[in-house]
């Protein structure tokens, strides 16, 4: 053979040789090396369910469970197994459109992936959920995939139990990716806190799929299933029946109410008024209530126990003596002739009483709460010898007020608490250029000036005072189900700090002393109850708010705190009703029923007529209606503004005329000049019309 032929016929070999190796080499990688397709072809025969577990339960003191579980069912979707699917009818059982079908699989692609299932619909009503059920064939790449979620079995508790809710981008960033879409998380109170020991951990169960993508059972009898392990339980403090006790006397009102137990710093209720039902925030409905309730003024979404701030006023004066007679200025003997006002100041500060005598002493200026005794004795604590400089005087004065938990956070177990305010020299220094002394704040005195704390922070100060200086940081929970070294969550609750034992109990006895007898013969005769020992104290704050531009002065905030009994204390508790007037009359007699409650587990019975009393009076502020009316129409309008859609205002004023019971012709007229409004090119005014038509009733007279 030529050579020619023979070098040709080698090459051929070599190409149909190197050919066949690259087809071997590429099989093996295939077949062998590669899972890709593997998981390709178990991805059309299998299904990976996601399981999620049973989240802990929360019990109360008497291991009453406050909430449980209940099963109901996500829709979801893995984008690339949507074929040939029945869109009209899915669509149909689902109450949306085709343009919100094709813009849910975009979103879940977007936020998951096409190979990653994603929920379409969440949190499925019973029935919507047993028809998709009989036809989840019909609908490939969408799967039933059981949720539980939480039943509160008291409907109470809702702003510390918490919520739960899936989680968004942040959460799952935040977590390193732990998270998926799809999980659900605890968003609020001791569901966020706790999350870590409530959540368990997620399970996969496997399941085979026929052709027509239904569900035919376990796969490899569940050789690859991994279960789900259910979250722990929390065992608190709480005593539900004393919770449904406050919430019960916070009806229709705007306040808060926290008991504690000194000895632990255990959170035996905690209530805010005015509240909603827990349940509203879990099932189908929750984003519509939800929304309803962001959009109240009146915040019923907001824990006033932790984020409420109010000047204490008298309810400070135990702490603002205690302060004196630490410091030395004063003696439990000390007097001042308060003839009903105190001149010491430019400012006169005005006292209930005028009686001689009535401070003659710590405990009777105490039990007749005198404005001009405590005003006298806070001034005589910054100017004190020692320190030779009211900002210096006001500085150690100050660290008493920390000391007692006022002006910082005490971090209880509580997401989003607020540290209250407790002015510091530079804040009066800026406002008055350096240049201020004992009488620029003496209404500090009597606990307002700028001083502001919330009613948790009130209710600890209590047990500082009852325990004679020290305290447990104020918590809910008391242990965890199988707790180990490992779960660190409530070690900082079992330390005690001893922040004020320096000061002498020949002190503390003079203000348990003087606060017994604001029940016995002073300003809270009202919070007495036969054969339990109160130590308590009154206040009445001035309250303001802002409307229509103007400063408006409210009715005062009634305030009271208190702990039971003297010689061993085991409640302690802080009241306060907004535009509710003198603390005696309001959050005294609440307090009194709750120590009652508590100590005695029950409520004597010619009582009960009282509590029905407060429970059914209404003392919701009068302004919250016009908050109310100036927030939704400015919304509405905003909304026209931008989108130049009338149906908003229309939306609004057939709300405003269903709530405010309008009537029919009202209505038309309101609607006529709604119609003329339109017409201005001025947009700039159409928010004043607004405001203009709500506020006046008008008349076929009447021209805008």
């Amino acid at each position: 053979m030529p050579a020619f032929n023979q070098s040709r016929q080698t090459v051929i070999q070599l190409i149909f040789g190197a050919a066949f190796l690259i087809i071997v080499v590429r099989l093996f990688i295939l077949q062998v090396a590669s899972d890709k397709y593997k998981m390709l072809a178990l991805n059309n025969a299998v299904y990976r369910k996601v399981v999620y577990p049973d989240r802990g339960i929360i019990f109360d003191r008497n291991h009453k469970a406050v909430l449980n579980n209940t099963i109901i069912y996500d829709l979801t979707v893995t984008p690339y197994e949507v074929k040939k699917v029945d869109t009209s009818f899915l669509c149909h059982l689902l109450s949306i459109d085709s343009a919100e079908f094709r813009e849910r699989i975009i979103t879940a692609i977007i936020r998951n992936g096409r190979y990653r299932p994603s929920v379409f619909a969440g949190l499925l009503p019973v029935d919507v959920q047993a028809k998709l059920e009989e036809n989840i064939w019909r609908f490939p790449g969408f799967t039933l995939v059981e949720r539980p979620i939480r039943n509160y079995l008291y409907n109470a508790g809702a702003h510390f139990l918490g919520d739960i809710g899936e989680v968004d981008t942040a959460i799952i960033r935040k977590s390193n990716n732990f998270y998926q879409i799809g999980d659900f998380v605890g968003r609020s109170g001791l569901e966020q806190y706790y999350e870590s020991v409530l959540m368990g951990k997620r399970g996969i169960q496997n399941l085979i799929k026929d052709n027509r993508n239904r569900l035919q059972g376990s796969w490899e009898n569940g050789k690859y299933d991994t279960a789900a392990v259910t979250g722990r339980n929390l065992y608190t403090y709480l005593d539900i029946e004393l919770q449904q006790l406050a919430e019960k006397l916070l009806t229709n009102k705007v306040g808060s109410i926290v008991a504690i137990d000194p000895q632990t710093g255990g959170i035996l209720a905690m209530a805010s008024g005015p509240s909603f039902d827990p349940n509203d925030l879990t099932g189908s409905t929750r984003q519509k209530k939800y929304a309803n309730l962001v959009l109240d003024v009146s915040a019923p979404l907001m824990n006033r126990a932790t984020r409420g701030l109010y000047e204490p006023g008298s309810t400070f004066k135990p702490l603002g003596g205690l302060v004196a007679l630490d410091m030395g200025v004063i003696t439990a003997n000390y007097g001042f002739a308060c003839s009903g006002a105190y001149y010491g100041c430019a400012k006169v500060i005005r006292c209930e009483h005028h009686n001689p005598g009535h401070a003659a002493n710590m405990r009777l200026a105490l039990a007749n709460s005198c404005n001009s005794y405590f005003s006298q004795i806070y001034r005589m604590s910054l100017d004190n010898g020692k320190d030779r400089s009211v900002k210096k005087g006001y500085t150690r004065w100050k660290d008493y007020m920390n000391a007692f938990g006022w002006g910082q956070r005490l971090g209880i177990d509580l997401p989003n608490e607020l540290p209250g305010n407790i002015p510091d020299t530079t804040e009066y220094n800026k406002d008055y250029r350096g240049s201020w002394n004992s009488c620029t704040n003496v209404t500090l005195g009597i606990g307002q000036d700028k001083m502001q704390v919330t009613p948790v922070q009130l209710a600890n100060a209590m047990c500082i005072i009852a325990n004679k200086g020290y305290y447990y940081i104020p918590h809910f929970v008391e242990s965890i189900e199988n707790e180990t070294e490992k779960d660190t969550l409530l070690n900082k609750f079992r330390e005690k700090h001893a922040a004020l034992t320096h000061i002498s109990d020949l002190d503390y006895e003079a203000i348990h002393a003087g606060m017994q007898d604001v029940v016995e013969s002073g300003t809270a005769r009202s919070a007495k109850v036969p054969g339990i020992s109160i130590c308590a104290k009154t206040g009445t704050a001035e309250k303001y708010t802002r409307l229509d531009g103007k400063r408006i002065k409210l009715p005062n905030n009634s305030m009271f705190v208190c702990f039971a009994p003297r010689e061993n204390p085991k409640i302690a508790i802080a009241v306060a009703v907004e535009n509710a007037g003198f603390g005696s009359t309001w959050a005294a007699p609440i307090a009194s029923f709750l120590i009652e409650k508590y100590l005695t587990d029950s409520i004597r019975t010619e009582r009960m007529k009282d509590v029905e009393r407060i429970a059914n009076t209404n003392l919701m502020p009068s302004y919250l209606k016009r908050k109310q009316f100036i927030a939704d129409s400015t919304r509405a309008y905003f909304y026209f503004n931008l989108r130049k859609d009338s149906s908003y205002i229309k939306k609004y004023l057939r709300g405003y005329s269903h709530q405010n019971k309008l009537s029919e012709p009202v209505l038309k007229d309101k609607a006529a000049a709604h119609k003329r409004n339109m017409t201005v090119k001025n947009a700039a005014n159409l928010k004043e019309k607004a405001l203009y038509i709500n506020e006046y009733p008008l008349t076929k007279n009447k021209v805008l």
